[in-house]
């Protein structure tokens, strides 16, 4: 009785339009954000390709997921001078169409200065969507209030406290010690202020962007959330202190099985570092000894995007990172938690990957066949390589063994070249096929519907923590389908590069139309059991007491 007096169900209708094609409809929507990284021509500053953010969020509890997206400010004096520099709040109304919302919601941000990387979520379980936005100044933490607008809380919250100069790329939620409030990591790139910003030109006199090896690397952070809107640092405490990297994406999942969640973060030309929880407050970096530090030839790569997913349905979170043009994308398989297998070559991205830069991406499963798919953000870092300006690209999953390439059946966006950034997953019209948003540096986003009518069915889940997180990061969620199929899931917004995604939960379910059974684990060890489950609906589903 409790299960069922738990549930929300809301029946959505599939579209009826081609199949695995994306469509544009930004042009619906009338609003002025184009990603500005300050570039007007001549002197480049080193974060200027790192721009473009976006979280995905349904501020205002209607249902339908809203998008907020991050921008650059001018150089060297990093001010939002103006509009063209504003970050930006877009209100879903429904129909493939947005309103901007950025001024009544106070987001535009004018004081942060050079923005990079938002995260999403609800860090104080008051029930409305919370933003923390990663800023090459100090950071920012904007509290939801409730009523359509956001206050700037960072000053009493402590997580805008960082060494001076420190450059933050991304944020990531989660609940590593399972006292049911969120706590933050933050991947930090390098220590940079225009000032002691270097410049490199070529023989001919033209500016590029210098080699990350000119920075120094840094350690990444660890916030614990107090639960009174106070954060405190304790990334010595914890073991964060002595990893130095230059960090670029971060995921989040249980990787070994003990019901802990552990920490990924991608290393821009340094070794990657995977942090175990040891579930007493601390974590061990275990990057070289569970194989993922490095690629298979040993070497360190820029590493950019991040993501954790089950790709080949075994029941263990595996690892994928994208990179530049001319490395290999990072695919790792699982080994039931004891360790990881290298298979980018045996799955087929040693020749997919190597034409493209890579930058936002992930797995998700876009024809609801139950197999996982990736998608990735690209475009070069500086417009001085040939090739720079890239298009976009859809790798089908075949069955968990390897991927196939169909970028060019999946609409006009993945023909559109650019240099594509931050990039996020969510079901933007709740129709069960996962959609897309994109940045793109010079442009409006992209916002892209995915019509894959023929598809197969899907389950979405939302889950609302009681004891646990009310966002319930961090669960597990396990679904068997009458045919014995078993998929997997783990709850972390955190996928790709500066961005988070949607925060419910998607299963494709090929042609199934019912789960035989679900099992969702909360994090601090609440479950929930439940048996043939219809499919092609998104519930709700609220935690037992």
């Amino acid at each position: 009785m409790k299960a069922i007096a738990a549930l929300v169900l809301l029946l959505v209708q599939l579209p009826a339009q081609p199949q695995g094609r994306f469509t544009g409809v930004a042009a619906r929507s009338v609003f002025g954000y184009v990603t500005n990284n300050g570039f007007s021509g001549g002197r480049k500053y080193f974060p200027q390709p790192l721009c473009g953010g976006v979280a995905v969020l349904d501020f205002d509890n209607d249902g339908l997921m809203d998008l907020y997206f991050t921008n650059g400010a001018r150089f060297p004096d990093l001010r939002k001078t103006g509009p063209e520099f504003h970050n930006s709040m877009l209100r879903n109304k429904g129909g493939g169409v947005f309103e901007d919302v950025t001024a009544r919601a106070g987001l535009a941000g004018e004081h942060l200065g050079y923005s990079l990387g938002a995260a999403a979520a609800d860090y104080d379980n008051d029930g409305f969507t919370d933003l923390f936005v990663a800023n090459a100044g100090a950071n920012t933490l904007y509290l939801n209030q409730g009523d359509g607008t956001f206050r700037d809380v960072t000053a009493a919250s402590g997580l805008g406290r960082k060494p001076e100069g420190t450059l933050s790329v991304q944020g990531a939620w989660l609940d590593f010690d399972r006292d049911g409030h969120l706590d933050l990591v933050l991947s930090n790139y390098t220590r940079w202020t225009p000032a002691t910003d270097q410049r490199c030109v070529r023989a001919d006199g033209i500016d590029y962007y210098c080699h990350p090896k000119t920075y120094p690397s840094v350690p990444h952070r660890l916030y614990r959330n107090r639960g009174d809107g106070t954060f405190n640092d304790v990334t010595e405490a914890a073991g964060f202190a002595a990893a130095l990297g230059k960090g670029m994406g971060i995921a989040v999942a249980d990787i070994n099985g003990d019901a802990w969640d552990d920490i990924f973060i991608a290393n821009d030309t340094e070794p990657n570092f995977l942090y175990l929880n040891q579930r007493d407050g601390t974590f061990r970096e275990q990057g070289l000894a569970m194989g993922v530090a490095y690629n298979d030839d040993a070497a360190t790569v820029s590493a950019m995007g991040a993501d954790l997913r089950d790709f080949d349905n075994d029941g263990w979170p595996d690892l994928f990172y994208n990179d530049l043009t001319g490395q290999v994308w990072g695919l790792f398989r699982n080994l039931r938690g004891k360790s990881f297998r290298y298979v980018s070559a045996a799955a087929g991205l040693a020749h997919l990957s190597m034409p493209y830069s890579g930058w936002s991406g992930g797995f998700f499963d876009y024809n609801n066949d139950g197999w996982r798919d990736l998608y990735s953000a690209n475009g070069d870092v500086d417009s001085l390589r040939p090739g720079a300006e890239q298009h976009d690209t859809l790798f089908e999953n075949v069955e968990g063994k390897r991927f196939v390439d169909v970028s060019a059946k999946a609409g006009e966006h993945f023909q559109r070249k650019g240099y594509q950034r931050g990039a996020a997953f969510a079901d933007l019209n709740n129709d069960g096929f996962p959609d897309l948003i994109v940045t793109s540096l010079g442009r409006r986003p992209a916002i892209l519907l995915n019509s894959a009518a023929g598809g197969g069915h899907w389950l979405t889940l939302r889950l609302v923590g009681r004891k646990a997180n009310r966002d319930s990061i961090g669960a597990r969620i396990t679904l068997t389908t009458p045919s014995g199929r078993t998929l997997h899931d783990w709850l972390s917004p955190s996928a790709g590069f500066l961005s988070s995604s949607d925060p419910r939960v998607h299963f494709g379910l090929g042609g199934e139309t019912k789960a035989a059974s679900l099992e969702i684990r909360w994090p601090g060890g609440g479950a929930l059991t439940m048996k043939d489950v219809a499919a092609d609906r998104i519930l709700t589903i609220r935690e037992p007491l």
